[in-house]
């Protein structure tokens, strides 16, 4: 036994060749197999990465591909919308609908009596 672990070939030369280049085989195979699963992973990485970009950057409209607008500008608009909301909301000496609310409750109240407005 310890004769095989000195010399571990089998004394046939050509199966000796064989097992040899069956191992390097398998192992290119391995790494292969490795180094595809590691760049499957890596292309859908860029792929997520590609999206995430195109939606903070927005998308121009061009031939079969409807474009949209970018988070900042998305924001922009958010924000003028929401300005015009605030302006609706809060008195301003008659032109908003608070303004035109506040109205309204009071006539209701002068109509209906009531003496705490």
């Amino acid at each position: 036994m310890t004769r095989w672990l000195a010399d571990p070939s089998t004394g046939v030369h050509a199966l000796d060749l064989v097992v040899v280049w069956a191992a390097a085989i398998a192992a290119v195979a391995g790494l292969l197999g490795l180094a595809w699963r590691v760049i499957r992973q890596l292309r859908r990485l860029a792929t997520l990465v590609e999206r995430f970009v195109e939606d903070w950057n927005g998308v121009p409209t061009r031939p079969g591909v409807e474009g949209h607008p970018g988070v900042m500008e998305r924001l922009h608009a958010i924000e003028a919308a929401m300005a015009d909301v605030v302006h609706e909301v809060r008195p301003n000496n008659g032109s908003s609908m608070r303004d035109a609310v506040d109205r309204v409750d009071r006539r209701t109240a002068n109509l209906a009596g009531d003496d705490d407005v």
